[in-house]
């Protein structure tokens, strides 16, 4: 096997989309900054039962794991970096009031999430913790549009759903309660002959409700029928208005949408969620929502709200990137030549000095102008190269 292969879905970043990719990431962590949130670098590697506090089966799935050769325990490669700004909200910076954190780095998955994803994701985020309110849902919500915003995404679909009508249900019934899983995953796939042998034995009104949610899905007026629909709990009416309000505030800003079944984050959220989608790819491009539960692994259960994205997938959608307009200078150590690319650097240009004897292909760069002395042969001017 060649020595220059790299692994299955592993990819090397090429300078075109290299620079797409961080000029996103700097635009979206100055845009989080505006909104108060501070950044934060968690480890790429932490001991495998901190790594996975607080996270579902699927995380554990998804996770590398190697032993420690200092310490013989297991380790794991992060697969997201949401437990671990928990872990940092609750256990480091133990802040009573709100905290607003975000993050940029790579996480590793252990398969691709689909036919073409990297196992590699650049993941950035945001989250807000201390604040239980659905004020920080709507800023999270709001954050997350603008982040696609400022990709140049103007058409922008916001799926919601919600784990409390669920929950709400399980707390009615006990037998449901005891089929947890099997439900959740039934509702994920909307697999309604599943539904319908897993809850035979429940009471009718649960069965009932469980049966329809599969098709409570469109625009808002969903939310009108479901109340028409499901059983009147508090758990229910509580989660359809938090969407009914969540649903205003994205008006203008994107086509929403409503998914009673749509559980994909179940066992991690713990109210709302949502997930927007951009033409040109059928996977959800961010996926954030309320996460109450997770601090309780290191001490400390915090009200929590955040959201995700992969920047090489969105970056992916996006066109490539213009060329830079730049400066060719010669080579050269006269102290007026330095003198004059040191200034030039310092006013924002590119200057690109020539290695003698050599020719240079730049992907990035297009040298439309040169540093020439001036016909005395005394100053160093700029000269259009056409």
């Amino acid at each position: 096997m060649p020595n220059w292969l790299l692994p299955e879905n592993i990819a090397d970043v090429l300078p075109s989309e290299a620079r797409k990719i961080e000029e996103l990431r700097r635009l979206m962590l100055d845009n989080f900054r505006l909104y108060g949130y501070e950044l934060v670098m968690p480890p790429l590697l932490e001991y495998l039962e901190s790594l996975l506090a607080g996270a579902g089966e699927d995380t554990d799935l998804r996770t590398f794991k190697l032993v420690d050769q200092l310490s013989g325990r297991m380790l794991g490669l992060r697969p997201d970096m949401t437990t671990q700004v928990a872990r940092i909200d609750a256990h480091l910076l133990n802040r009573a009031s709100v905290t607003r954190l975000c993050y940029a780095g790579s996480v590793l998955h252990t398969r691709p999430s689909g036919l073409h994803a990297t196992r590699e994701p650049l993941q950035i985020g945001a989250e807000m913790y201390g604040h239980a309110g659905l004020e920080a849902d709507a800023e999270i919500q709001e954050l997350a549009l603008a982040s696609l915003a400022l990709a140049g995404f103007t058409e922008v679909r916001l799926d919601l759903t919600h784990v409390g009508v669920l929950r709400a249900l399980l707390e009615h019934d006990d037998a449901a309660r005891r089929d947890e899983a099997k439900l959740y995953a039934a509702l994920r796939a909307k697999d309604v002959p599943a539904l319908q042998a897993l809850s035979a034995d429940y009471r009718p009104s649960v069965r009932d409700a469980l049966l329809a949610l599969p098709n409570l899905y469109g625009d808002i007026e969903v939310l009108k029928r479901a109340r028409e629909v499901l059983p009147d709990l508090p758990g229910i009416a509580k989660a359809l208005a938090e969407l009914a309000a969540l649903a205003a505030s994205a008006i203008g800003r994107a086509r929403v949408l409503v998914d009673l079944a749509d559980l994909r984050g179940y066992q991690y959220e713990s109210g709302a969620i949502f997930a927007l989608y951009v033409s040109g790819l059928p996977n959800a491009v961010v996926r954030g929502g309320r996460y109450d539960h997770v601090g309780e692994a290191f001490g400390r259960a915090r009200p929590a709200t955040g959201f995700s994205l992969d920047l090489r997938e969105l970056a992916r959608l996006l066109p490539t990137a213009e060329r830079k307009h730049s400066i060719r200078a010669p080579w050269g150590n006269a102290p007026e030549l330095k003198e004059k690319i040191a200034e030039l650097r310092k006013s924002g240009e590119v200057v690109i000095q020539s290695m003698p004897g050599q020719n240079h292909e730049l992907d990035e760069f297009e040298c439309d102008r040169a540093l020439v002395l001036d016909d005395n042969g005394s100053n160093w001017i700029l000269k259009n190269l056409g």
